[in-house]
């Protein structure tokens, strides 16, 4: 016997029996999506790896030591798309959408691969759903894409979220904040991990990533983003404010978000659940108004999010909320005796291409086998076919629930089916 091959490690099979929860969650997301005015777009599963070195961030995380990255056969370097943001920009670039009616609203559902510890709902592969809005720079537009996610939750039925709010500033103001962040952790430098210590030389503003407490309680004491705020930042950052609050959305302000991402510039957000422990991230996002730009487009703003499917269904299963189940088969037909099979698959045929969800038995079980298989299968009917049923022109319909049986004609049966 040979080795079994597993997949790998971080990675994770979506089984039938969590197919249902998931399609749901999708389902009631792209319907507040599109109620907001958002269409879909789906890009490729893997991109020119300078698209994330440009766009992301060569001093990230992501970048440095999360990415997939590859050669190709005609020697090209290929990264698996890592985040949502960039490949739609890029998108967003390539056909020509400047020239539509702005803002353009698109949103998405995609796997996303990084190599990073797999924990409690986050893994290696993971699945995503996002937005982003191109083209305005009202702080109204933020306000919105705060909204569309904070109404996807509330529909989904998830509670007890915060939600943290921040601004990141311009290239104007942020460069006299992070020469502050850089002085005031070369004064303690003697107080921050290794880690740490190499991102304050490379982007200072990347070690409020870090998870080591003692930086983390270092960092408390940092110097405060939103006090270096150029007038523009700081009004744009009211006015999102105000907007949030005419949505009746409240929030907390924290200056150490910043997100994982070097194209944020002024709105970062995120919001959080207690429900998932340390790591309570559920979705978040921000404003990015030099990204395309950055990958070879003209000057364009934009903002939107990303929020993962699994933080979502793993928050919703820890909240106790009674979630979808695999939709059940209408009906098992049943084959009493071999004579009774051909007509039982064509019974099953009829049904399917009435558009009914019926089965039946491949696996030769006898009578008792396949009434036990049709109660398994959680069909709300047992469709009966035995050698009185094919004489008569007949079927015995057996209502699982209740144990009632009733004999109606062959033609009408899928007729009485609900």
């Amino acid at each position: 016997m040979s080795e079994q091959i597993t997949a790998p490690k971080g990675t994770y099979d979506i089984l039938p029996a969590d197919q249902a929860v998931r399609r749901w969650v999708i389902a009631r997301a792209e319907d507040v999506f599109q109620r907001y005015g958002y269409q879909r777009i789906d890009t490729p599963t893997f991109e020119e790896t300078r698209l994330f070195t440009r766009g992301v961030g060569e001093s990230t995380d992501i970048v440095r030591k999360e990415m997939y990255t590859f050669e190709d056969l005609g020697g090209r370097s290929m990264t698996l798309r890592p985040e949502g943001t960039a490949p739609v920009a890029r998108a967003y670039v390539e056909h020509g959408m400047h020239t539509l009616p702005q803002p353009v609203k698109l949103y998405y559902h995609s796997p996303m691969f990084r190599y990073e510890s797999p924990q409690s709902g986050r893994y290696r592969q993971h699945y995503q759903l996002g937005v982003e809005a191109f083209g305005s720079w009202s702080a109204g537009i933020d306000a919105e894409v705060i909204g569309v996610l904070a109404a996807v939750y509330r529909e989904l039925g998830l509670e007890g979220l915060e939600l943290r709010l921040n601004s990141m500033g311009c290239k104007e103001c942020r460069p006299g904040y992070s020469a502050a962040l850089r002085e005031f952790l070369e004064r303690h430098s003697d107080r921050l991990c290794g880690e740490c210590q190499e991102r304050a030389k490379l982007n200072p503003l990347r070690t409020f990533d870090c998870k080591v407490p003692d930086c983390k309680g270092l960092l408390d004491e940092a110097p405060r983003l939103p006090d270096h705020l150029c007038a523009g930042c700081a009004d744009h950052y009211a006015q999102v404010e105000q907007h949030l609050g005419m949505q009746g959305i409240g929030y907390i302000e924290d200056h150490r978000l910043v997100r994982g991402m070097d194209y944020y510039t002024r709105t970062t957000f995120e919001f959080q659940s207690p429900l998932l422990g340390a790591q309570s991230g559920v979705g978040g996002g921000g404003r990015y108004d030099d990204l395309v730009e950055s990958i070879g487009g003209t000057s364009t703003p934009g903002v939107g999010f990303g929020t993962g499917v699994e933080r979502i269904v793993l928050a919703l299963q820890r909240s106790l909320v009674d979630l979808p189940s695999s939709a059940p088969r209408m009906a098992y037909v049943v084959a009493l005796d071999p004579a009774a099979r051909k007509d039982a698959f064509l019974l099953v045929h009829e049904a399917r291409t009435r558009g009914l969800a019926v089965d039946l038995d491949h696996m030769e079980r006898s009578p008792k086998g396949q009434m036990k298989q049709a109660g398994r299968s959680g069909a709300r009917f047992a469709l009966i076919i035995g050698r009185d049923e094919l004489e008569s022109g007949t079927v015995t319909v057996r209502d699982l629930a209740r144990g009632e049986e009733t004999r109606v004609p062959r033609k009408e049966v899928l007729d009485l089916l609900p």
